[in-house]
């Protein structure tokens, strides 16, 4: 009766002690911009959801504002299993899956909607599955937002208002390749070095969302917003492979859920509030243009498009226009 005793007492530690395991399971989530993005109120209702779902199984705790490192510092991380969950411009990713490239490229998505049923769709998908191969788990595309011009000099209506500019550009080949094909001097440099970039007129101009532009204050050394909407950014959603294949089928789907309901709140909520920051931004002296002739920079910029499929091919851009019908 005793070895029974015992042998009962032994098996009620091992569960406890394997319970107070699973509850302190802790979820880092990274990202590289200030707690006044909207990329911070995704990564709150994602740490909302998967406490809520858990039961406070796993918590979730939010590193904002680069503090785990940059972008490419925060992917190695978070394929490393030291970062758990990280948002980042998907642009970041085209390193390792280069044909995800074609997601960035210059007018590819007319509208948002396009754009979603694009990366929630086939396309998204074979780049998710491309992302595991590297030991990370999509969890679902965020929204940064149509990307436009910001410089010192005057408005950008036409092409040729690029030439000479100085441009800041991040490491999107698609990107890189449309500046200098357009007369501008492309010129990479970490987000969180630009500021003063353009403060010491290390780089004349830059272009990023409305929301980083407002997040990251660049209106207090930048004169001019172009609308140029030339491109679209999407933020990937990433999970340590290994960390989500390690969680319990009900964690896992409660990490799967929660992604879709901080991206969807997040995806709203950029919509809702562009116009309120453009108008934001006009207030505090900034000099906002819409008059951009769309149809001339689509036409001068095809060859970024033949670019793509000479170095990627075109299976997953077909897949993407056909999607996109």
């Amino acid at each position: 009766m005793t070895t029974f005793f015992r042998t009962a007492g032994l098996a009620a530690v091992l569960a406890l002690t394997a319970f107070a395991a699973q509850a302190q399971t802790t979820l880092k989530l990274a990202h590289p911009v200030p707690e006044t993005d909207l990329q911070q109120n995704l990564a709150l209702e994602f740490k909302r959801v998967v406490e809520e779902k858990t039961g406070g199984e796993v918590t979730v705790q939010i590193f904002p504002n680069g503090q785990l490192g940059n972008d490419q510092q925060m992917i190695d991380g978070t394929r490393a299993g030291i970062i758990d969950v990280s948002l980042i411009g998907l642009n970041n990713y085209t390193g390792l899956v280069p044909e995800a490239g074609a997601f960035e490229l210059p007018f590819i998505f007319p509208t948002r909607e396009v754009a979603y049923k694009v990366l929630d769709g086939a396309p998204g998908q074979e780049v998710a599955k491309q992302m595991e191969t590297h030991g990370l788990k999509l969890l679902g595309y965020g929204e940064n937002g149509y990307r436009n011009m910001t410089n010192n000099r005057g408005p950008i209506r036409v092409p040729d208002d690029l030439k000479g500019l100085r441009m800041r550009v991040n490491n999107s080949k698609a990107l890189n390749d449309m500046f200098e094909l357009l007369g501008a001097n492309p010129q990479q440099l970490p987000v969180a070095e630009l500021y003063t970039a353009l403060e010491t007129g290390v780089v004349d101009a830059q272009d990023h969302p409305i929301g980083v532009v407002v997040s990251f204050k660049f209106n207090e050394v930048q004169k001019y917003l172009s609308l140029t909407q030339h491109a679209y950014s999407a933020l990937g959603l990433t999970m340590n492979k290994a960390k989500f294949d390690n969680l319990t089928p009900e964690q896992q789907a409660a990490v799967t859920e929660a992604a879709k309901a901080a991206i969807d709140l997040q995806r709203g909520l950029v919509q809702a509030k562009e116009e309120e920051m453009i108008a934001g931004l006009e207030a505090e002296g900034m000099e906002v243009n819409r008059d951009v002739d769309a149809a001339a920079f689509q036409a001068a910029i095809k060859p970024v498009w033949d670019n793509y499929v000479a170095e990627n091919g075109d299976v997953l851009l077909n897949q993407v226009l056909e999607t996109a019908k």
